[in-house]
């Protein structure tokens, strides 16, 4: 399993870019409309890693109560559904089954014991 991404769900597109180029040094690596969610991602990386961040932005959200930025890690894995299966078996609560993600890659979201979610990218 590889670490891909840390998600961060944000007020304000622009502003938040700005602040995590302008004042972490990151670079915007890309930027994209997520027609089904009414919402915006931008995806931005610092040079020497190969951790990202992603930058959520709901169009349809002008504030969001405290504990649902929607914040999630990312992990890459090589089955998707045979993680589900195992994680399934070990009592794991799946928070959102397979999907085709605007990428073209099956996802998949599980809940850790804070019922925080955890993204799972197959491969």
């Amino acid at each position: 399993m590889q670490l891909l991404h840390t998600s961060i769900r944000v007020k304000n597109m622009d502003e938040s870019i700005e602040f995590y180029t302008k004042w972490l040094g990151m670079t915007l690596q890309s930027r994209r409309e997520v027609q089904h969610d009414i919402a915006e991602v931008a995806f931005l990386a610092r040079a020497g890693t190969n951790h990202t961040i992603e930058l959520v932005w709901r169009k349809d959200m002008k504030d969001f109560p405290q504990g649902d930025q929607h914040d999630h890690i990312a992990f890459g894995v090589a089955s998707l559904y045979q993680i589900l299966e195992t994680l399934r078996a070990g009592g794991v609560e799946v928070a959102r089954e397979p999907f085709l993600s605007p990428g073209s890659r099956q996802v998949a979201f599980i809940k850790d014991p804070n019922g925080k979610w955890i993204e799972l990218i197959e491969q």
